[in-house]
Order: structure tokens, then C-alpha cells, then sequence
């Protein structure tokens, strides 16, 4: 009897532990849904949680939870339900395939699993109702993002003569070309990925000799044309095939000389032409412009380098031209898929038209309503061409008249700072131009600079009382061109270009400000080579064709202003600090201040390389005190230059040290 009793009491207690746990299971799988419910109701009502992956999946995993706690339970299916419900709403934010795909398996799940649920016949329709798969804009961004990157391995690639001779370079960089293609081979960038890639295995053979690589490309142009017949590529891939035809027949033992070398004129005449690339034609890209009533900056843009003349038409009112043309012929070109005529409509523009003048020639024509004078030169890495057109407003020349008449002229120049009003005011790099590695890890010369330049703008307009722009106010990429065109279109009075120094010896530091000129050193050329991310190659041979733009700079200037400015920065920071090294004021090439028309100079603030100069540029006491030495050096330049040079009158230029 008493082994009855005690065989009773421990099947009850079993009984009511299972029971206890079945409840305590089902009321924490409860708990866990609404948890669940909660995270998604909140990711609704956020538009900017929506764009994180991270979020989707926060509340994604709560759900899997709820399924995971008690995969039998009452409220597993409706966990997996909400997972599918998630992945099906995250798919038509990111258009991924597998966003999709994840949906429907887990609605596949729920019919297999739960098919006495009330959940199975909501999955079937949900299964039934789910979008068809569409490459939606996330999806072309992503393959996009990747054939630009892709594109700029293959950029460094043509840059760098050692690498070309190692074939482990060139594949490294096809192979990306090649994933932009396996990504979304139906895609609008799948062409363009396999035409890069025949572009690359035709110039891996003329390094390799290797016939293979010349077939792969070959067979590369032929898919481009039988798989992409409505693409713009396929027209560019059976021009290459036939142009491959052609070198056959007049193929040569000795190679062709590849140049990158800038063209300038300012004359009727045609520019000095490049050396031809031997790449196969350029194809032209885009067309740029910026634009005020006495300054124009256009911009041709192409996937490589080549030749090209320009040239000044008259006037013909014969044939209905009662404006002045100037044109710009590309040699061995084609015209891309770009706008093919640009409406400008300033004091000193109509539009530019771009045509395919001929089979292998495009021209680029741009009409004229008034100029006084203009320069046309090409940067490399990549190709362009820039065309620089100045003139002024006929009412703004009779009011600068008006002005120098006037017996108050040299008071109101003073009160005015010298015309200093407007600094322009350029943070180097930035977007996807990281600029020099820090010493230290995560920092890079794009993020340092925008600080400082920052903090100096504010300084100039509280301590100077001048208006300042900055060419970026936030992480964006600019092109070089572009940072002295917004100086230009702006009118600015000064140009100041922020920057981080560096240098393969990690021990180098100091401070060094540069102006626009020729240069013979060494260091200044591979300063403005890393600056102008092009060889120092490429910076000696601009150098042979800057006399003409150095006719419109204001070296003088700034020269000067680069005096002061070291000379005050250097002495702030060398009262403040040990080990701050006075480099002196240098001139080079410098891209960025090409066409600037005002006095502008470039700042290499310290070297980031340099463990030291590193830790100092992260802290923003030693970037004040940086940002107080230049707004100095700039005051000390408007309150010593002499007015009259604002003027139009000659000024002797002080011999600098």
C-alpha cells in the first residue's frame, strides 16, 4: 500500500511539472512573439532603420526565437510567419535575390510543417502574392559600386609600370571586371564588365606575347556582340574585333609609345597632339561644365588617354554662324552613351555639342557668345580634357572703371581688406579618395583635413570678417577640376587647399605651403604626384606645357601669400610645440590650383605618416592652433600687400627664400 501511495505522488508530481513547464514554455514564447512584435512595429514607423540590414535582422532573429523556444508550440508558426512577412518587406528595400528566396523557403516551411495551422493557408497565399524578382535600384547600385571599383584596381593597374610586368596583377583585376558580369549577367554593367575584361587581356598581351590572352579578348568582344546585340558595348566590341582585323594586316614589330603628356593652346592653332595610346580608342564619357558671367570651366571626360587638336572659328554668318566655335577634335574616338548637347546659355557660353565627327574622331564644339581669353589643357588618371574661357560683363567692366576713378578707390580697397572678401577654402580628397594613410589605424588625410578646414572657415569669419566657402562640407568626393572651378565660379579672393603630408619615411615630418609653378626638386614632385594621384612621370611632362596657364596665374600672389602663411604657421606652432619642422614654401604642378584666379596656395599641415604629426592631427587643440597660424599668415598678407595690385598695377615681386 505504501508503495502505491508513493508511485501515485511521483506520477502526479510529474504530471504537474510537464504540465508547469508546458505553460511556463508557452507563456515565454508568448512573451518572446510580443517582444518580436514590438521590434517590428517600431522598425515600421522608422524610414531611416529601414535602410540598415542590421535592423531588419534584429527583429528577424527575435522572430526566430519565438519559432526556436518550442518548435511544436502554438506560436511557432506565427514566429515563422513574421520572419517570411520580414524578409519579404526587406526584399522590396534591397531587391537582393536571396531576401526573396529566404521568404518564400520559410512560407515553404510553414506549409510542410504546420499544415493543421491557420498559418498554412495565409503562407500559400503569401507564396502565391509574393513580387516577381526585379533588379530594383539597390541592386544596379551594388553592381555599379563594383564595376567602379573595379574600374580603379584597373586604373592603378596602368599607373604603376612594375605591376604591368606581373600577369598575377592583371588577373587580379579582370577577375573583378569578371564578378561585375557573374553578379547580374542580364544586368545593364554586365557588357561593360566583359568589355573592361577584353580591354585588359589585349593589353596583358602586349606585355605576355601570349596568343591565349589575345583570344580570350577576342572571344570576350564576340560574346559582348552575340549575347548584348541592344547594348551601346556590342557596337564598341565589333569596332575592337574589327580593329584587331586591321592591326593584323599592318601589325608592326616595334610597339607604339604610350604618352599621357597635358596639351595646352590658346590660339587658333592646333594643341601640340598627344602621343597615341595604344590601348584602342577612347571612348568620351561625359561632358562637365561650372559656370558665372566671367569665367567658364568645361570638362571632357574618357576612358583613356589620346590625342586631340583644337581650333577658333570665326564668325560666318553664310552658313547661319553669328557666333565664334571653338572645337576640340579627339582622335581615335568614339562617343559614348553621354548627353549630346549642353545648353550653358551664360554671358560667355551658348552649349556644347558633341558629335562623331568622323569613324575614328569625335568633336566636341563649343559655341561662343563672348570670351577674352581661354586655355585648353588634359590631367591624367584619369583622362580629361579642361577648357578654361574668361571674360567679363561689359557693366561690370564700366563699374570696375567707375570704381578706379574714384578719389575714394585706395580708402574703400583698405576697409575692404584689399578685395579680400570671399576665401575659398578646399579640404583635399574625400568620398572614395581616402588621400594618405594615417600612422595611426582608421585615420586617413580625407577626414583630418575637413576638420581643420572647418575649424579655420569659422575662425576667417570671426576673426577676418571674411565670407568663406568650403568646396565640401561633408565626406564627398570631388575631382580636382572641379574644387578650382567652385573657387572660380565663386569669385573667390583667395584659395586655400587643406592637406595631410606623407611620406614612405615614417621619420619625415613639418610643415610646408606650396604655390603653382615649375619645380626641379625632387620631394615637390612627389608631393604633387601623390597630391595629383598621377606619376611623378605625368608631373614632369606637365610641367613642359604649364608656360602658357602660368601666363593667368597669379604667381606673385601666391607666392607671397604662401610666405606668410608658413612664416605664421610655423611660428605659432613652434611656440606651442617641440619638434615643429619649418619645410619652407615650395612651388609644383599641383593640379588643384590649375586655373585658379586668384592667389592660392596648397598646405601640407603635417605629416600623417609620422606617428607624432599623426597623434597631433587627431587633436583638436594642435588643429586650432594650426587653423590660428594660417588665419595669421592671411592677415599679415591683406594688411602688407600693396592695394594697387588689386588694381591692374605692376608689382615687383619680392624675392622669396
Amino acid at each position: 500500500m505504501s508503495k502505491r501511495k508513493t508511485f501515485i505522488t511521483i506520477l502526479i508530481c510529474c504530471t504537474v511539472s510537464v504540465f508547469w513547464s508546458c505553460a511556463s514554455s508557452g507563456s515565454t514564447s508568448k512573451n518572446l512573439f510580443f517582444q518580436a512584435e514590438a521590434c517590428r512595429q517600431e522598425l515600421r514607423k522608422n524610414p531611416v532603420k529601414q535602410k540598415y540590414r542590421s535592423h531588419w535582422f534584429g527583429c528577424i532573429r527575435k522572430f526566430e526565437a519565438v519559432y526556436q523556444q518550442d518548435p511544436s508550440g502554438i506560436w511557432a508558426a506565427a514566429g515563422l510567419f513574421n520572419m517570411g512577412g520580414l524578409y519579404e518587406d526587406l526584399y522590396r528595400h534591397s531587391y537582393k535575390k536571396e531576401d526573396r528566396q529566404e521568404a518564400e523557403k520559410i512560407y515553404k516551411q510553414i506549409v510542410k510543417q504546420y499544415p493543421a495551422s491557420a498559418y498554412k493557408n495565409r503562407a500559400l497565399a503569401a507564396i502565391k502574392n509574393l513580387p516577381k524578382y526585379n533588379r530594383g535600384p539597390g541592386d544596379i547600385a551594388s553592381v555599379k559600386k563594383k564595376f567602379f571599383e573595379a574600374e580603379a584596381s584597373y586604373t592603378e593597374l596602368l599607373s604603376h609600370p612594375n605591376k604591368q610586368k606581373f600577369r598575377s596583377y592583371w588577373l587580379e583585376s579582370i577577375k573583378k571586371f569578371e564578378s561585375v558580369y557573374e553578379q547580374d549577367p542580364s544586368g545593364p554593367w554586365a557588357a561593360a564588365g566583359l568589355y573592361m575584361m577584353g580591354n585588359l587581356y589585349e593589353d596583358l598581351y602586349k606585355h605576355s606575347f601570349k596568343e591565349e590572352d589575345k583570344q580570350k579578348s577576342k572571344e570576350l568582344f564576340e560574346k559582348i556582340v552575340r549575347q548584348y546585340s541592344d547594348s551601346a558595348y556590342s557596337k564598341k566590341a565589333e569596332n575592337r574585333l574589327k580593329d584587331d582585323i586591321q592591326s593584323l594586316i599592318l601589325s608592326s614589330e616595334t610597339p607604339k609609345p604610350k604618352h599621357t603628356a597635358a596639351s595646352v593652346k590658346k590660339t587658333t592653332a592646333s594643341a601640340e597632339p598627344e602621343k597615341e595610346n595604344n590601348s584602342g580608342p577612347a571612348t568620351v564619357t561625359g561632358i562637365r561644365y561650372w559656370s558665372n558671367p566671367e569665367y567658364t570651366r568645361v570638362v571632357i571626360d574618357t576612358d583613356r588617354a589620346t590625342q586631340f587638336q583644337n581650333n577658333l572659328l570665326k564668325k560666318d554668318p553664310a552658313i547661319d554662324k553669328s557666333h565664334q566655335r571653338l572645337y576640340v577634335d579627339l582622335k581615335n574616338s568614339r562617343l559614348g552613351n553621354t548627353q549630346k548637347t549642353i545648353p550653358i546659355n551664360d554671358s560667355l557660353l551658348k552649349a556644347v555639342r558633341a558629335g562623331q565627327y568622323t569613324a575614328d574622331n569625335v568633336r566636341v564644339v563649343i559655341d561662343i557668345n563672348s570670351f577674352e581669353d581661354y586655355n585648353i589643357f588634359s590631367l591624367s588618371n584619369p583622362f580629361r580634357i579642361v577648357i578654361d574661357v574668361r571674360g567679363q560683363a561689359s557693366s561690370q567692366k564700366a563699374s570696375l572703371e567707375q570704381d578706379r576713378n574714384s578719389p575714394d578707390t585706395a580708402s574703400i580697397a583698405r576697409q575692404l581688406a584689399l578685395g579680400v572678401q570671399r576665401i575659398v577654402i578646399d579640404p583635399g580628397h574625400g568620398g572614395k579618395d581616402y588621400g594618405a594613410p594615417g600612422y595611426l589605424k582608421g585615420v586617413h588625410e580625407k577626414n583630418v583635413v575637413l576638420e581643420i578646414a572647418k575649424k579655420l572657415a569659422e575662425k576667417i569669419r570671426r576673426e577676418l570678417g571674411c565670407e568663406v566657402i568650403l568646396t565640401r562640407e561633408r565626406d564627398k568626393y570631388l575631382t580636382l577640376e572641379e574644387r578650382t572651378a567652385i573657387a572660380n565660379t565663386k569669385k573667390g579672393d583667395l584659395f586655400i587647399s587643406i592637406h595631410a603630408n606623407a611620406s614612405r619615411n615614417k621619420r619625415a615630418f613639418g610643415i610646408e605651403t606650396y604655390f603653382l609653378n615649375l619645380t626641379t626638386d625632387d620631394e615637390s614632385i612627389t608631393v604633387a604626384a601623390r597630391e595629383n594621384a598621377t606619376s611623378e612621370k605625368n608631373i614632369s611632362e606637365l610641367q613642359t606645357i604649364l608656360n602658357d596657364l602660368l601666363q593667368n596665374a597669379k604667381i606673385n600672389e601666391s607666392s607671397r601669400l604662401a610666405t606668410y602663411v608658413q612664416k605664421e604657421l610655423c611660428r605659432n606652432m613652434g611656440g606651442k610645440y617641440d619638434r615643429i619642422k619649418n619645410k619652407g614654401v615650395k612651388r609644383a604642378p599641383f593640379y588643384v590650383l590649375i586655373g585658379a584666379q586668384m592667389p592660392a596656395v596648397l598646405i601640407e599641415t603635417s605629416f600623417i605618416s609620422n606617428k607624432t604629426e599623426c597623434q597631433r592631427l587627431k587633436d583638436i587643440k594642435y588643429q586650432g592652433e594650426l587653423c590660428d597660424g594660417i588665419v595669421s599668415g592671411i592677415r599679415k598678407y591683406i594688411k602688407e600687400t600693396q592695394p594697387t595690385a588689386y588694381f591692374g598695377d605692376p608689382v615687383k615681386e619680392e624675392p622669396q627664400g
